[in-house]
């Protein structure tokens, strides 16, 4: 029975690929629960349980004394299984979570094994269990029970029944390792993907760029009749995908991401990251793409945000923003020298509250024309007129400025 029992552990571990010394471990914690439970042992009570690495004898010891065989029951025994059971369970776990820990950011292939709620669940080599959720799968793509599939490892969850792998083919780096798996320049690193953006289903755009001048990123990505990018447009059931080469002069590169379009200036407001972008009429809804999916991979790509405009479109802008300078321009100059003397000139003394046509004739005497020239003047020269005091001139000042005010 002893060399039975380490002979099992010994399969064990080449099957499940879980260290023996995890199982013993298990083993002995596994009986010291049995034996407790069986001797009734309280819990201070100390109690011993060893399994001979040789031999695959167990011996357990209350204390000095040794328990025999006859003291466990039928109850211990089955108790001592089921840990063992469980602590095998718990270890198998944690050796697939580590193995697709491991694996997080890389593809993974398997089989669809069935659907639930939308999401499908795929048998990986038999070894788990991933989860492809809805949101994570193409709104193109239609698997069928059995089908293989290929997904990018987007997490790796902890759960009681389990570990929980989250798996998409959605996400940008799945195209990315993709590339990685078809393109020999970009595995070896002498081309790297710089940036990339996607419409999952729809469209994706990657920017490359070589570390040899003697290697065209472009062409690498491509491959020979366009074998290599076939098979990855193939994978993605159909989903297009333009191949840029990056470049660090911002105008070229955003020439390039907005390919095939043909682009007549690029005007940069470093500043905020904005660029307006002209193109000839033929050219607009080609830059644009439909659904305005070109400019908005391209935005993305660049990190720029992009503002397409025909010749048109801009000059009928640049001419209204003009137009609109000069309106706030206008409204914020003081009014001219012949615009104040009309305004003065129109502010007769006669409008002024008391003002008979005496006083009129000795404020004209005195050299005051209009109410301008009155709420310009002080109180004390004022009231050096006949038949205006300082009170008189106060009133009339303010009378005035309020007339120049309204005109």
């Amino acid at each position: 029975m002893n060399g039975e029992l380490l002979a099992i552990l010994d399969q064990i571990e080449r099957e499940k690929g879980i260290k023996k010394e995890v199982l013993i471990a298990a083993v002995e914690a596994a009986i010291l629960t049995a034996a407790r439970k069986a001797i009734d042992a309280g819990p201070e009570e100390e109690i011993i349980v060893e399994l001979d690495r040789q031999t695959g004898k167990i011996r357990a010891k209350r204390g000095k004394e040794e328990i025999t065989s006859t003291d466990f029951s039928r109850i211990a025994a089955s108790t001592a299984k089921q840990v063992i059971i469980q602590k095998i369970r718990e270890a198998e776990k944690e050796v697939v979570f580590n193995e697709f820990q491991a694996k997080v950011g890389e593809i993974v292939s398997g089989g669809v094994y069935r659907f639930e709620r939308g999401n499908l669940i795929v048998d990986l080599l038999g070894k788990a269990e991933g989860i492809l959720p809805r949101q994570e799968q193409s709104p193109k793509e239609d698997f069928k029970q059995g089908e293989r599939i290929k997904a990018y490892c987007l997490e790796v969850r902890k759960e009681l029944k389990g570990p929980q792998i989250i798996l998409s083919r959605t996400h940008p780096n799945f195209v990315k390792k993709l590339f990685e798996l078809e393109v020999p320049e970009i595995y070896e690193g002498i081309v790297e993907i710089r940036a990339i953006s996607r419409l999952p289903g729809e469209r994706t755009k990657i920017a490359v760029w070589s570390k040899n001048d003697k290697v065209d990123s472009v062409g690498a990505c491509v491959g020979m009749r366009g074998s290599r990018v076939k098979n990855i447009v193939s994978e993605l059931h159909g989903e297009k995908i333009d191949i840029v080469p990056w470049n660090d002069t911002i105008t070229e590169y955003i020439k390039a991401a907005l390919s095939p379009a043909e682009i007549s200036e690029i005007r940069l407001d470093k500043t905020n990251k904005k660029a307006e972008i002209i193109v000839e009429n033929d050219q607009l809804s080609l830059a644009i793409g439909k659904h305005g999916q070109n400019v908005k991979l391209a935005s993305k790509l660049v990190e720029w945000e992009l503002d397409i405009r025909t010749k048109e479109q801009s000059a009928k802008e640049a001419e209204a923003k003009e137009a609109k300078k000069a309106e706030i321009k206008a409204a914020a100059e003081p009014p001219q020298a012949e615009e104040v003397a009309s305004v003065a000139g129109s502010s007769d003394l006669s409008a002024l509250p008391g003002v008979g046509a005496k006083t009129k004739e000795n404020l004209e005497g005195a050299g005051f024309k209009s109410a301008a020239d009155i709420a310009a003047a002080s109180i004390e020269k004022l009231s050096e007129i006949k038949g205006i005091g300082k009170k008189k001139a106060a009133t009339l000042i303010e009378e005035a400025k309020k007339i120049i005010g309204e005109k």
